[in-house]
């Protein structure tokens, strides 16, 4: 059996707030790579529930946080059609993507 791995390096300030954040994975080859915020899920065997890790470095941009966020359940509508066929439902999640990205637009905030 294959085994993937990936690895995850958080530097913190002196007030454990997220300075940089950089991943690995064993499929992606050698080099390292830079993020300045990660969103992991997880679904929990055990406890039949989702736990979570939402890290942003603090030089993030708050618009490009609220992007990072739409995009997310962008991708999560990929994914619920994907794991179940659910096309209602990635249909609703792309509904909120547009309304939330017309709200962006509204106020002025670019993904730039």
């Amino acid at each position: 059996m294959k085994k993937s791995e990936i690895h995850f390096s958080i530097a913190l300030d002196d007030q454990k707030v997220p300075e940089a954040i950089s991943w690995q994975a064993t499929d992606a080859g050698k080099d390292i790579h830079f993020a300045k915020a990660i969103n992991v899920a997880i679904w929990d065997r055990n406890a039949d529930a989702t736990m979570k890790i939402d890290l942003w470095t603090k030089d993030m941009p708050t618009d490009a946080m609220k992007f990072f966020v739409v995009d997310n359940i962008g991708s999560m509508a990929e994914t619920i059609v994907t794991a179940t066929g659910d096309k209602k439902m990635a249909e609703m999640m792309r509904t909120l993507c547009k309304e939330l990205s017309d709200y962006l637009e509204e106020q002025g905030q670019t993904n730039s």
